[in-house]
């Protein structure tokens, strides 16, 4: 049985129709990164088409992110300053200078970037320098000083992971008699709660661990670096979601709560799951620029011209019967690639092909390049290609997602549009997403595993290489993928629904204060 949110937490966004759907909200989506202006992996997917999606619910939005000076060309993007030189207080000792840009992510939703030369311009990486936690407190505060230099009485300020999660605490301490922010209610956004600061929150000392409630340290204090952003969002915000049903009851147990799930327990009447979307203007193999032949599930049969091509541009054999199976992600423990190293001598004794694609752990990356060495016309590794991305997914005929744990997923979803069947992990946004097939009714849409244990995913392997040899079979399966729908537009009134939680939680909270 499907494992989701209990039925009594449905029921509070669906009551939540009571607000009415003709409310327009004013939202303020505030995230690190956001496609495609910056982008390290799926937060700016759902950072750059969600808004998008609230804005044709009609819905007034803004989207807030850093101006990296390094990346983000402003000419490219008819990017304007819009103010200079405003004054963010850090602490008592502690101030800094920022710059505004605005843009459009579409025609009529605005994007606000922060600038800081000394803290976003000047590295060539949106990540990974030694003060994180320096950079995005600074920013944090900064997104609420552009608010009320706009005057942008928002109801909802959105906040997606770590980065953002001191705006909820700095709302509550800092800011709730100002005019323009005292309504604001705060949604918290965890897409992979083993992010929780600057750096990996288990190595973080115990003299130096964040209770998530003392006042912060001044900056030139070493505690600075042991801020918990998530820990102080969770507790925080009047709402708490995750990027799938799954994953919201995952991460209150010990196994999957990263050493936050006894808080995440205590406020479990505010923690809710949404299955992300794909923007399908961005993914849709009909009229995608980037294929060698555009196709659809009518005429799917023209993906065998994008099998060949990426046999030829890969360098493996071109050979349209073969199976090829494919991995794009991360190259890191998370995604499962141990199971992957310890039964690759077997799984090359398939008659398939291998493409695996992605960037990460150098020493995952160079066992995958002796592979390749070992097994010339069957593996092809390679760094991630945004350009070839979906590419891959046109030609390929499975997608191979082993993670040990997963909140979501975005790649599950992306090549299902374009006929690549999953095979998959039992696990966070992928019970939500993929369903094992039945051979007998021919029903699901993929192939799942529970075990994380490479046995159990070389069996699903095998029934997806099984199941591939019965042609008929496999084409209605590709076409049943195909036509499946994964866009924003049943996300983005779930998230609505949410907002409106947020705010009826937030009034309640004040009437008990009033009491």
């Amino acid at each position: 049985m499907k494992q989701g949110l209990p039925a009594n937490k449905q029921e509070v966004l669906k009551n939540n129709v009571f607000l009415s759907m003709n409310n327009k909200l004013k939202i303020a989506s505030v995230s690190a990164e956001v496609d495609p202006y910056s982008k390290s992996g799926g937060l700016a997917d759902v950072a750059g088409a969600l808004p998008k999606a609230l804005k044709k619910l009609g819905h007034n939005i803004i989207v807030v992110t850093p101006f990296y000076g390094s990346i983000i060309d402003p000419k490219k993007y008819n990017l304007k300053k819009i103010k200079e030189n405003i004054t963010v207080i850090i602490d008592n000792k502690h101030k800094q200078k920022v710059d505004f840009w605005q843009g459009y992510l579409t025609e009529d939703l605005p994007i606000y970037f922060i600038e800081n030369e000394k803290y976003f311009s000047k590295r060539k990486t949106l990540y990974g320098s030694s003060h994180e936690n320096i950079r995005f407190l600074l920013f944090d505060l900064a997104v609420l000083k552009l608010l009320i230099k706009l005057r942008f009485e928002a109801d909802i300020i959105h906040c997606h992971d770590w980065h953002t999660g001191l705006i909820p605490y700095f709302l509550k301490r800092d800011f709730q008699n100002s005019r323009v922010l005292k309504k604001a209610a705060t949604v918290f956004t965890i897409h992979n709660l083993t992010f929780q600061l600057g750096h990996n929150w288990w190595e973080v000392p115990d003299k130096l661990k964040d209770d998530g409630r003392s006042s912060l340290p001044d900056l030139d204090d070493p505690k600075i670096e042991g801020v918990n952003f998530a820990k102080r969002a969770i507790l925080n915000a009047d709402v708490i979601n995750t990027v799938s049903e799954q994953y919201a009851e995952e991460i209150m147990t010990r196994d999957f709560g990263q050493d936050l799930h006894r808080i995440l327990k205590n406020r479990k009447d505010r923690v809710f799951g949404i299955v992300n979307g794909i923007d399908y203007k961005d993914y849709n193999p009909h009229n995608d620029p980037g294929l060698y032949r555009n196709f659809d599930w009518h005429n799917f049969e023209v993906k065998e011209k994008n099998k060949l091509f990426i046999q030829k541009y890969y360098n493996l054999p071109q050979d349209s019967k073969v199976p090829i199976l494919c991995m794009t992600s991360r190259i890191a423990e998370q995604k499962g690639f141990d199971l992957v190293k310890d039964i690759s001598d077997i799984i090359f004794r398939f008659n398939l092909q291998m493409i695996i694609m992605g960037d990460g752990d150098k020493g995952m990356i160079s066992h995958l390049k002796k592979l390749q060495k070992t097994y010339p016309k069957k593996l092809t590794y390679t760094p991630f290609d945004f350009k070839m991305e979906t590419s891959v997914y046109a030609g390929a005929d499975m997608i191979l997602l082993p993670s040990r744990f997963e909140p979501c997923g975005l790649t599950q979803m992306k090549s299902m549009r374009y006929g690549c069947v999953p095979i998959a992990r039992h696990i966070g946004g992928f019970v939500d997403t993929v369903f094992d097939y039945n051979p007998r009714y021919q029903t699901g849409n993929g192939f799942s595993f529970k075990a994380y244990d490479s046995r159990a995913m070389l069996v699903a392997i095998t029934r997806a290489l099984e199941t591939y040899k019965r042609e008929d079979e496999w084409r209605k399966m590709v076409q049943k993928v195909m036509r499946q729908s994964f866009s924003w537009e049943y996300p983005a009134r779930k998230y609505v629904e949410l907002f409106k939680t947020a705010l009826k939680i937030k009034e309640e909270n004040k009437e008990k204060v009033q009491l």
